[in-house]
Parts: C-alpha cells; sequence; structure tokens
C-alpha cells in the first residue's frame, strides 16, 4: 500500500525538482527559492528558504554523503550549499551564462556535472569550485543528466530527444535519438547486472520523454572491452508525457509520471513528488509493498522478444537445458531468433540431435509465445483504474475528466483532501458520474477474452 502522508505548499510558484539525502529533503521551485525540510517531521528548517538564485531554480541534488547540495538556475549559476546550515559554499558560473537546467553530483562526490539551455555540460570539481572540463552537444537544451553508480561515465539528455553519454575525461562516446518528441529526465539503476560470464557488470538506465514513453537501456564500459549502450525495452502506460522518473534506491522499484519532478528517499520508504500546482506530496510505501514490487529485472525478463543472447542463455539454463548454451551463443540467438525456432531449424540449422531435446526445447518455446501472446492481449490501459491499477468494474466520471473506480475514487476524496488523483489539484466538483459507455466497453472486452 502507498499512502499520502504529507504536503508540503510553502512554495509560491511551480515546483521543479526534490531531492531527498539520509535525512533531509531539499526542493526548489520557479519562485527562486531553494527549500529544506528535516525528514523526522518535515518541518522546513531555519535556514530555509535559500535565497541566493535571481530567477527560477530547475533542479537540486545533495552529494552522496549528503553534506552538499547543490542548485542550479536561469540565471546561468550552480550554487553549492552546506547543509543544512545552509550556507553558501561557492556559485559557479556556466560558460557563456546561459541558463543551467540539470545538475548532478559524481558518485564519489569528486565532480558536480551542470547541463544548461545552450547544450553544454560542465564537470565542476567540487573541492575547487573549478571548472574541470567542458563539452556541448550540438543540437537542443540538456535537461537531464546521470552518472553510472561506478562513476566513469554520465549521460545527458537533450530537449531534442538524443542521450548523450561521456566518460570522465568528457570525451563523448555515443549519442543516439531515444524520444522523439524530447527527452524529459533520466536515471541509472544501482544495481548492476551481470553478463554471467565474464563477471563484467552492466547497469540500467531509465529515459522518459514527452513521447509517453520510458524507455530502458543496458549500459556497460570497461577500458579493455569499450562502451556500449543497448536498448532494452519500452515501458506503456503513459498517456501523456511522462516528465520525470526515478529507481529507488536498491534498484527495485522504478517510478515514473506526469509531474515535474520524483524521488525516493535513500534510507526510508518514502517518494516525493512535486507538480506544477506549487505543492510536494510526501508518499509511504509499506513493507508488502516493498514486497511485492517486481524487480526490473523480472519486469523486462516478461518481454522475450527484446532478450539478449545472455538472457537466452540465463533461461536455457533456467529450463535444465545447459548444454545448449554454447551452440545458442555460435548462432548468436536471441529473444527474436529464439520465437522463431521450428522442428527443422532445431534439427537441421542448429544440429540438436536428440529427438528429446528438440522436442522439451520447442514445448519451452512454445509457452514463451503463449505468455507474449498473453501479454500483447493484455488489459487496455483506458480499463484501469488509476488508483488502483486495476480493471474498473464500476467506473465513474470525476469533474477533472478522468475515469475511476467508483469506490476507489470515493475512498480517495475522503482521504486526500478532495483532490484529482491525476492531476493533484482541488476538484472543481465532487461529484462522480456512471461511465455507462466505458463499462460496456469493458463488458464486451471481458466477453471477447474470457472465452
Amino acid at each position: 500500500m502507498v499512502e499520502l502522508i504529507h504536503t508540503i505548499a510553502d512554495h509560491s510558484d511551480d515546483v521543479n525538482c526534490c531531492a531527498f539525502s539520509s535525512t533531509l529533503l531539499a526542493t526548489c521551485s520557479l519562485d527562486k527559492t531553494v527549500r529544506l525540510y528535516s525528514l523526522s517531521d518535515f518541518a522546513e528548517l531555519p535556514p530555509s528558504p535559500l535565497k541566493l538564485h535571481t530567477y527560477a531554480v530547475h533542479c537540486c541534488c545533495f552529494s552522496p554523503s549528503g553534506h552538499v547540495l547543490a542548485s542550479c538556475s536561469t540565471d546561468g549559476t550552480t550554487v553549492l550549499w552546506s547543509a543544512p546550515s545552509g550556507q553558501a559554499l561557492a556559485v559557479m558560473e556556466q560558460p557563456g551564462g546561459s541558463p543551467v537546467r540539470v545538475c548532478r553530483f559524481s558518485p564519489d562526490s569528486t565532480y558536480l556535472a551542470s547541463g544548461a539551455a545552450d547544450g553544454s555540460v560542465v564537470l565542476w570539481n567540487t573541492q575547487s569550485y573549478k571548472l574541470h572540463r567542458c563539452g556541448s552537444v550540438k543540437d537542443g537544451s540538456l535537461v537531464a543528466c546521470a552518472f553510472s553508480p561506478s562513476g566513469n561515465l554520465f549521460v545527458t539528455g537533450s530537449s531534442c530527444g538524443d542521450l548523450t553519454v561521456w566518460d570522465d575525461k568528457m570525451r563523448c562516446l555515443h549519442s543516439e535519438k531515444a524520444h522523439d518528441l524530447g527527452i524529459t529526465c533520466c536515471d541509472f539503476s544501482s544495481q548492476p547486472v551481470s553478463d554471467g560470464e565474464q563477471g563484467l557488470q552492466f547497469y540500467r538506465l531509465a529515459s522518459c520523454g514527452q513521447d509517453c514513453q520510458i524507455k530502458i537501456w543496458v549500459v556497460s564500459f570497461t577500458h579493455v572491452l569499450g562502451f556500449e549502450l543497448k536498448y532494452k525495452s519500452t515501458l506503456g502506460g503513459h498517456s501523456a508525457p511522462v516528465l520525470a522518473c526515478a529507481f529507488s534506491c536498491d534498484g527495485q522499484m522504478l517510478v515514473s509520471g506526469y509531474v515535474t519532478t520524483c524521488a525516493f528517499a535513500p534510507s526510508t520508504p518514502l517518494l516525493a513528488t512535486g507538480s506544477m500546482d506549487k505543492t510536494v506530496n510526501i508518499w509511504q510505501f509499506d513493507l508488502e509493498t516493498l514486497c511485492q514490487a517486481r524487480s526490473m529485472e523480472d519486469q523486462l525478463k516478461q518481454f522475450t522478444e527484446d532478450w539478449s543472447e545472455e538472457d537466452v542463455s540465463v533461461w536455457l539454463c533456467a529450463q535444465g537445458l545447459n548444454d545448449l548454451v554454447g551452440i545458442f551463443k555460435i548462432n548468436n540467438i536471441d529473444g527474436k531468433e529464439l520465437l522463431n525456432l521450428t522442428k527443422e531449424s532445431l534439427a537441421d540449422d542448429l544440429k540438436i540431435e536428440s529427438l528429446g531435446v528438440r522436442s522439451k526445447l520447442l514445448r519451452k518455446i512454445e509457452e514463451l509465445r503463449t505468455k507474449m501472446n498473453s501479454l500483447s492481449s493484455g488489459i487496455p490501459d483506458e480499463f484501469i483504474c488509476p488508483i488502483t491499477r486495476e480493471l474498473m468494474k464500476n467506473p465513474v466520471i470525476a469533474s477533472d475528466g478522468y475515469s475511476y473506480e467508483k469506490e476507489a475514487v470515493e475512498n480517495w476524496i475522503s482521504k486526500k483532501k478532495r483532490t484529482s488523483p491525476m492531476t493533484n489539484l482541488a476538484l472543481p466538483s465532487l461529484v462522480l458520474t456512471p461511465n455507462r459507455t466505458l463499462k460496456m466497453a469493458i463488458n464486451r472486452w471481458l466477453e471477447t477474452h474470457q472465452k
């Protein structure tokens, strides 16, 4: 269960970003301020609000130790603050004075990356407060940034939709179009994925954008084998631009939404979301939710056609077909190839002689195909209640224009200060109108899919 436990309404304009340390919550806004709160009772700390920026503050983040807070602004500066005293440690001006849209600390706190509207990206030395290295992208504003957990590379995202990967020497390793209408946010999972063979570690990267999509990528970089970025899959479910995404600190959950910012607390089961309604909501999830949350590994494994060759090898071992791993690797069998295998190709192309092994493998492949067909004919998103994420039985239309399960939205209204579950804005009216057209559509879908 996820429960709204507190709402902060101190900002006088849109909330652009929020960030946690182990003891503090920081928020920033178009109102030019940065605010600090204690996680013990969400009380605002005495030095707050922090007022040094002369224009809108777009991003804030804590150093890994939590001792330093960074903020960046349209005024072209990135400011380092002492937390929780609120003392300004340094004001670092972006080359050219372009508005700074995003800032992120490296995992060891040695560097701070700042990305600006003119496409420039700077690595600042956080000890000397001096510019260490700088680079730029060809098109668009830089609006997103994330360091890999190892710290040997970082990724930037632009308003033109490009993901660009840099190493710690500011060399551009790779750039590609990720989201057609522009990237809004990106984040690395802290948990590495092993290739199961050479002991190499890969990291997952999530990106989201104006195209209403979340994409998952696998990133690896070693000085011996070089850099590799692989597209893994697209996560659906959103019907509006996805403005923010974030992995939980253990890498087991990914949150995304049509909110301006979202962040998990590092050591407590808390999630903060900020919005254009000038508020920050604090959500708490219980132990049961944590236990039930599927890891990204499990979620991505649903999409067999997106499996890599390594994923296929792991699957073969799980089916007791370890002896086939070598054959499949030699023939570069990935998820798509696996689903297309036939009894003829197993015997003629892969030279699998045992009839029993071929029969077992074909049965397992057919099970995967059945599962894929089930996934592809899943419940349409418009039939799912935004609150419960379950198929609606008695849909009603609220005054925000969205449809919900009647009981769920009634409970929401009674407990959540009469705000919209989708926009967090006050509901103009508490009238709920039965959505008979949607109910008929759901019933027709059930008749078709429950035969």
